[in-house]
């Protein structure tokens, strides 16, 4: 049988990487890559020992520079790296610290009862992936300087790098000064040459850990070309409940509400070679409120890193908050009785969270996180202490006696919203409707399209089929679709998300728009790049004006915040003398224009015959292009945020004033009518 060739596997193949050259091999092990988020983990490194040192008490201060020459340094007023030297190492503590993985005084409980960082690889690391670093420490009364060139322990003298061990007395300080300067050049035959330290996210990391460290202040002073003109500093003093305020977008729902307590645990960890039981104990800090818009904002910390993909803590505070919310918060809600009766009145955790603004911190020892990078907590008991202690504090609050009563409905009436309009939204322009009232070519039947869509093209909304006829006929067809409107649109100040949907007007043009609806609407996918509401000049047309500008509002309000929701302007009375065509919009304007037609004693004022428009549908085509579709002749209004929030109140009075309910009419025109003698109506 032949034998085949080595293929040189054997003792001499197997490789072991020695120190720093682990992260160099692999640094995405270590930062998450070589670009520019990995190079903005070293920097968070050096922030997170020195935001320890201050969360321990030893530190108030924290200053990131960010050099011309591309290098970063990061320095603090804490206690200062110790110099002395390591007994097993027989080198300083301060080289041990940037040469040895898995090296620091974050281990075992000794220098620090918690802290960021637990695997001990943050400064070796970046010394890893640095060409240079450079450790200065005030400490024992004296500056202490230590160099690396290429991971290498030495000095620099000018240009030139002597290696050595020997730490480098720089001057005679106080002895009551301490602190430590990190300052490192990347090293880009590592990083990717497009990488760059973003000094923005470096202060909004400074304005969070501030949050986390009351009375710390963070300087971040960008000194490269095109920088920041002002260096940046930050300071707080309220903790959580500040961040959640600054994090806070829009009108509040509820006041803060905070959540603390201490919980203890038990964890195997190896104690000399043996797995051995050690109790921990937790601390766990929650601030929360909601907000009346829809976004969520849950930022969640261990000790002092921010944790972007959460873990056990968070996982334990979102179990916790959707269980006291149906058990407490939407018990036996009115507002969910009917989705009751189909078992659907449960809140999950989207619902739960639809603008809820909340901090999570926890704190302890020795926290395992899932990975290197530290975004995930992977503790399995911090779940628990978490769950229990947030359950039963805010069961406490949403209970009678607890929070204010008015914020506890307040949260209330907008997680029920949230449910129904969730259950709402499965339904939203479902095949069903869009059998009912689509054509072939999944568009509404009565649209009349344009040849061309985009920001040039336009939806005209004509209030019923006989002003659509001339419309369409004297409209420019390559730009300009036809939608008319036959009754009623429903009116979306009042209504439900459902009854919204169900509406066949709204369907109508929330399909031909093709952009979605409410959440949904993305105006980016727009068909059309205006919208333009063409009513009659009386009080109807002005009522359909205002339910249109509602919809809009409420359910495709990007297109009215960027200014591309118009209201044509018909006019109310025309007159021809001689050849001269008169067109005016009021009564007012209408009596100006006699008078200037007889100034002189031209001609009597009975003469000038003035046609009054009752509708659009009276025009002829060359009349409606004339005044509401020729760009160059007629008069469009621009309608703002303003006018939406006029015509939702102009919709509930004509709800009032001219709907069904009449015993609602008589008491608002009894209560404001002051030509009325109560005491004469037979009430």
């Amino acid at each position: 049988m032949a034998t085949k060739k080595s293929s040189g596997y054997d003792a001499d193949a197997i490789q072991t990487l020695e120190g720093l050259e682990a992260v160099r091999k692999r640094p995405g092990m270590y930062i998450g890559g070589t670009g520019s988020e990995g190079l903005m983990h070293l920097v968070w490194e050096l922030i997170d020992n020195a935001v320890d040192e201050a969360a321990a008490g030893f530190a108030n201060k924290v200053e990131v520079t960010l050099h011309r020459d591309k290098s970063i340094e990061v320095s603090d007023n804490g206690r200062g790296i110790p110099v002395d030297k390591h007994t097993k190492r027989k080198v300083s503590a301060l080289e041990v610290v940037f040469t040895e993985l898995h090296a620091g005084g974050k281990f075992g409980g000794g220098a620090y009862s918690s802290s960021g960082g637990l695997h001990g690889v943050g400064a070796s690391v970046v010394n890893a992936l640095a060409a240079k670093l450079v450790a200065e420490v005030d400490r024992d009364g004296a500056t202490h300087l230590l160099a690396f060139n290429e991971r290498v322990a030495g000095q620099f003298t000018g240009s030139k790098f002597k290696a050595g061990h020997t730490l480098a007395k720089i001057k005679k300080i106080s002895k009551n000064k301490t602190g430590t300067r990190v300052r490192f050049w990347p090293d880009f035959d590592i990083f990717d040459p497009e990488a760059v330290i973003d000094a923005d996210e470096i202060c909004d990391r400074a304005t969070q850990a501030c949050f986390l460290v009351p009375g710390m202040k963070v300087t971040v002073t960008d000194k490269r070309s095109g920088g920041r003109k002002e260096p940046f500093s930050f300071v707080s003093r309220g903790g959580l409940a500040d961040l959640v305020d600054h994090l806070s977008i829009g009108e509040n729902v509820s006041q803060i509400v905070t959540c603390n307590g201490i919980d203890t645990f038990t964890e195997k960890v190896p104690v000399n070679g043996k797995m051995t039981d050690v109790d921990r104990e937790c601390t766990v800090d929650i601030a929360l409120r909601w907000v009346k818009g829809y976004d969520t904002e849950v930022v969640t910390f261990v000790n002092t890193i921010p944790t972007s993909q959460g873990g056990t803590h968070r996982a334990g505070f979102d179990k916790a908050l959707t269980r006291v919310v149906n058990n407490v918060v939407l018990k036996d809600n009115r507002k969910l009785a009917k989705l009751a009766k189909q078992d659907k009145h449960k809140a999950v955790k989207d619902d739960v969270q639809e603008g809820l603004v909340a901090a999570l911190k926890v704190t302890f020892p020795e926290p395992q996180f899932r990975g290197q990078t530290k975004q995930e907590l992977g503790t399995p008991a911090i779940e628990g202490i978490v769950s229990r202690l947030v359950y039963e504090q805010l069961k406490e609050w949403f209970e009678p006696g607890g929070g204010p009563r008015s914020h506890v409905k307040a949260i209330a009436d907008k997680l029920a919203s949230a449910i129904q309009n969730r259950v709402d939204s499965k339904t939203l322009l479902e095949n069903k409707r869009k059998a009912a009232s689509l054509g072939s070519t999944g568009m509404p039947e009565k649209l009349a399209d344009c040849r061309v869509h985009g920001v040039d093209s336009e939806l005209i909304l004509v209030e019923g089929d006989s002003a659509a006829g001339p419309a369409k006929r004297g409209r420019d067809s390559e730009t300009m679709a036809i939608l008319p409107l036959r009754g009623k649109v429903v009116n979306a100040a009042k209504a439900s998300q459902k009854q919204v949907l169900d509406n066949a007007e709204a369907q109508a043009l929330f399909t031909a728009m093709g952009a979605g609806a409410g959440k949904e609407f993305n105006l980016a996918d727009a068909r059309y790049g205006r919208i333009v509401i063409l009513c009659d000049a009386d009080v109807d047309g002005s009522h359909i004006r205002c339910l249109l500008l509602t919809l809009i509002h409420q359910y495709m309000l990007p297109m009215l915040e960027a200014g591309n929701v118009f209201a044509a302007q018909p006019p109310l009375y025309t007159t021809k003398v001689g050849d001269e065509t008169y067109r005016v919009y009021t009564d007012e304007e209408r009596d100006a224009v006699t008078a200037d037609l007889c100034k002189g004693n031209r001609r009597k004022p009975e003469n000038v015959k003035w046609q009054r428009f009752k509708g659009l549908g009276e025009m002829n085509v060359d009349e409606l292009r004339h005044c509401a579709l020729d760009p160059q002749t007629r008069t469009l209004r621009r309608l703002t945020m303003d006018d939406a929030k006029e015509a939702k109140d102009a919709a509930k009075m004509f709800d009032v004033l001219m709907g069904n309910d009449v015993a609602v009419r008589r008491d608002f025109l009894v209560k404001n009518s002051a030509l009325v003698d109560a005491t004469t109506l037979d009430i």
